[in-house]
This record gives structure tokens, sequence and C-alpha cells, in this order.
């Protein structure tokens, strides 16, 4: 299969948007720019723990739905929930209802809390575990987790945290611009290299 497709607008990006337009708009403005703020970090950890047997299509319908009923993912709110927000969620069929993920997301909340006291933000945690190597000059096969996303869930596992398994954090740093999975030929692989390039990476 090509890692390319032609777009509705003629440009090429990543095969996996052909999937739906969904996709399309998700690919462009989103996957792989580099994020560096701890809401938006918390709520893709929490958003790819949800995703975890289920295809990212499934969430990202529902992810106005998951910032509504998840307070937008604010972690110093969600730290302090507990029961009865469980069965309210449990009740919300704009969500994904799995009381063991619904349960992690306020676990990690109070986990991301501590982590925040150790280390400063979640965003400079993060950006710690950024791979060393540049980006190569063509995109490398595609791969599920890394020894790089193998030490992360460890280490975040080691803290508490929950439903933060190896390959939930390749795709979190897919998605939140620690690599470069672009596709050779991808449009935008080349736009992220440079946001990559330009990121002030957090201290």
């Amino acid at each position: 299969m090509t890692a390319l497709h032609t777009g509705p607008d003629g440009q090429l990006r990543c095969t996996w948007c052909a999937a739906t337009p969904d996709y399309i708009a998700y690919h462009d403005e989103e996957w792989g720019f580099p994020v560096a703020d701890d809401r938006r970090l918390f709520e893709k950890l929490s958003l790819e723990a949800f995703q975890s047997g289920l295809s990212w299509r499934t969430i990202l319908t529902k992810r106005a739905n998951f910032r509504a009923g998840f307070a937008g993912f604010d972690i110093e709110v969600l730290a302090t929930w507990g029961e009865p927000e469980v069965q309210r969620l449990l009740g919300d069929a704009g969500i994904v209802r799995h009381r063991g993920k619904i349960e992690a997301v306020l676990n990690n909340a109070r986990r991301a809390q501590e982590l925040i006291r150790d280390e400063g933000s979640l965003a400079a945690y993060v950006w710690r575990h950024e791979p060393t190597r540049d980006d190569p000059p063509e995109a490398g096969p595609v791969v599920g987790q890394t020894a790089v996303s193998q030490a992360i869930s460890k280490d975040l596992k080691r803290r508490g945290w929950a439903f933060v398994g190896p390959t939930t954090v390749y795709a979190f740093m897919q998605a939140m611009g620690l690599v470069n999975d672009h596709a050779t030929g991808c449009a935008w692989r080349a736009r992220v290299t440079a946001a990559r390039r330009a990121f002030q990476r957090p201290v």
C-alpha cells in the first residue's frame, strides 16, 4: 500500500487520511505539530487511552463530547472528581462509556499533579523524552512503539498512571510532535519539520 493519498485539493497526504474526511483537518492542522500546553497534552494522553481497542475515528468524532464531559481536560478540576462524576460519565452516550478508562483519566489527573510538582510541568517532562535523533530525510516504516515510548510508559506506570502502554504513548508522541511520522512526500512533512525546528522546548 502506498504511503500517500491525493486529497480533494490535489495535495499529497499520509494515506491514513483516505479513511474518512474527518481525518483531513486533523492531519493538516494538528497531527505532528509540536505542543507544549499541559491541558492539550493531558487531553491527548486521555483520548489515546480511550482509543485503545477502537479506531481513532471513533474518538475524533466524539472529541467535543469528551471535552464537555471531562471539563475540557482541566487537570486541577479532574483531580477532584470521584464516583459521582464516574457515574455521570457512564451515563453519557456521547463518549465511550468504559469505567476503567474513565477512572484512569481521574487517576491520571492526580498523578499529573504530582508529576507537575516534581518536573515543573507535564510539557517539560514530555519533551525531556524527545528522541535525540533528527528527523530522518525519509520516513521509516510505520511502527507501533519505540524504545522511547516504552521508557515513558514504564516511568508513567511507575508513577501510578493507568492506560499508558507503549503503543498508546507512541501514538501520543506522533500526534504531539515529538516525532515527525508524516510520510515522505506528504505535503505536511516539511511543514512539521519546520515547526519542530522553530519550537521552543519547555524546560
